[in-house]
């Protein structure tokens, strides 16, 4: 082992379960409540010939665990044609199961439905459902009420009643591989057919910013290997077109999880959900064009109300709320990025209907969204979420009132120095160059798919001297540092839209660069290089 990875391991505390995950060390599916239940009741629907409705979301992690779930009925004998998946319309439904899902279920006789990353907290849609004589089994990953509804089997883990310790930081799409799991137990599907489910389930824990240790680590861990040689055609056309040569987790999360949540976003979330069904190579190329299409005007979309927000100005209130006519489904997205650029908690709302605001929050540290709203609730329509992002809607006259209760409540915590959330703090600290090589890049590798819980690991350089800064691309907005230790040794950096700062930097100054390393491929000419994510001046 390189002497940097040995000392990195030491420092995180990483064990020989971390380093070389065991399949067979994943968790007994049947340890999640409701498990049981569920398999018994597919087993009289694979038996009866029954008709079932999949029921997912339109996000990433949505689109995954409805395919991960159609896919596993099929494994388990349920024919294609008894097989429907219905995903939810953002702008029209909204997140959850809709009350649509009733009269199409009806329509089409169907006497089983299953959801997917969703339907923990939809009592009254479950009960309507029983009622006509159609159960339910809900697969869910979000916080639940204390009474669960009134389905066959509520296999979530994070229910109130009976959570289940170690499965709690399982995206939806990882709560319906572990169905698929049960099934493989219960003899209903081959043994080993389950894992070339994995490519999907490590894109929806990734795109989900799921926990990436326990459960996760294993799932991830074999999950980039079978994406690595995914028998689908679609994603292997979306990858082409993304540009992906190397999968890791910063290709899932950058660059497949946007387009396939592009779909949703801005049109309907069922083009990405084709995507990954379908077995047709010139069907996967016209999707992954579409997907690619949609993809560059979320970008434009985005970029232009960043830029219209920035020009006009940030108030001087420690909660950024900003209104306008955009398109709803990049308000998530444009919050977030308020967030990077001012480190402050933010929400972006647009006009939805006449004096109706909709919008999402982003926040970070010690500053809850859910708690916030609930301060705030005598403003708003409805609203809910989690700490870090949130869901609202307000009257237009109730927003000044709204960002008033908001401010005031952010205030009254008195909450200090919340920017160190947002500052990725060095793994280790280097002072020369003689253990950074390919090798080294590799152990690194070894490591993904990185995300929460388990970072990317991140340097910080000292006794550096700058050789030479060179500014790039057409704009001169991007930066190249090549640097010598003080050994002679060299290594370039490079960062991509660099801050001014940056951009003013001579070779005289003194500077601790914050660095990840990467792998530069030039004709076929690997070398290591690293990529400039903080600077400190000495």
């Amino acid at each position: 082992m390189n002497k940097i990875f040995i000392q990195l391991v030491k420092k995180r505390g990483l064990d020989d379960g971390f380093l070389n995950p065991k399949y067979q060390n994943l968790t007994d599916p049947y340890q999640l409540p409701g498990m049981k239940e569920a398999v018994s009741r597919l087993q009289q629907a694979i038996v009866g010939h029954e008709k079932i409705l999949i029921y997912g979301d339109y996000d990433a992690d949505g689109v995954t665990a409805s395919t991960v779930m159609e896919q596993t009925l099929k494994l388990a004998g349920v024919q294609a044609e008894n097989i429907t998946i219905m995903l939810p319309d953002r702008f029209a439904d909204g997140y959850g199961m809709s009350p649509k899902l009733i009269k199409q279920a009806q329509k089409q006789g169907i006497t089983l439905v299953i959801t997917v990353d969703c339907g923990s907290r939809n009592h009254a849609i479950i009960e309507e459902l029983n009622t006509l004589k159609i159960d339910t089994i809900v697969t869910d990953h979000h916080e639940t009420d204390p009474e669960m509804p009134k389905a066959v089997a509520v296999i979530n883990p994070k229910r109130q009643d009976r959570p289940t310790p170690g499965l709690q930081n399982l995206a939806g799409v990882g709560v319906a591989f572990k169905l698929a799991e049960a099934l493989v137990q219960a003899k209903l599907i081959p043994d080993g057919q389950e894992k070339w489910l994995l490519d999907l389930v490590v894109i929806g824990t990734i795109c989900d910013s799921m926990t990436l240790t326990g459960e996760n680590r294993i799932l991830g861990f074999y999950g980039l290997k079978v994406l690595a040689k995914t028998r689908r055609p679609g994603l292997r056309e979306l990858m082409t077109r993304a540009g992906v040569k190397n999968l890791h987790s910063d290709a899932i999360g950058f660059q497949i999880g946007p387009r396939l949540n592009a779909a949703g976003r801005l049109d309907t979330a069922h083009l990405s959900l084709d995507l990954l069904r379908t077995s047709k190579a010139p069907t996967a190329a016209a999707l992954a064009e579409q997907l690619e299409q949609l993809n560059k005007k979320r970008k434009i979309e985005q970029n232009s109300v960043i830029r219209a927000i920035k020009e006009h100005g940030i108030s001087d209130d420690p909660v950024i709320i900003e209104t306008g006519r955009w398109h709803e489904g990049i308000l998530g997205i444009v919050a977030g990025r308020l967030v990077e650029d001012y480190q402050k908690p933010a929400f972006v709302l647009t006009e939805v209907e006449n004096g109706i605001y909709k919008g999402s929050g982003r926040s970070f540290g010690d500053f809850s969204l859910a708690k916030a709203l609930n301060y705030a609730k005598d403003a708003i329509i409805s609203g809910g979420g989690h700490a870090g992002a949130a869901g609202v809607r307000i009257k237009q006259e109730d927003l000044y009132s709204f960002r008033e209760k908001i401010n005031q409540y952010y205030r009254s915590l008195n909450l200090k120095d919340q920017s160190q959330y947002l500052k990725q703090l060095p793994d280790l600290t280097l002072n020369d160059f003689s253990d950074l090589n390919l090798d080294l890049l590799a152990e690194l590798k070894s490591l993904e798919p990185f995300g929460p819980g388990n970072e990317e690991p991140i340097f910080r350089l000292t006794n550096v001297k700058i050789a030479s800064v060179t500014k790039m691309g057409t704009e001169g907005n991007h930066l190249r540092l090549d640097l010598n230790d003080q050994n002679g040794k060299h290594l370039k950096l490079v960062a991509f839209y660099a801050p001014e700062k940056w951009l003013a930097l001579t070779p005289e100054a003194q500077i601790e660069p914050i660095v990840k390393l990467t792998e530069n491929d030039f004709n076929g000419v690997k070398s290591l290089e690293a990529r400039l994510i903080d600077l400190n001046m000495v």
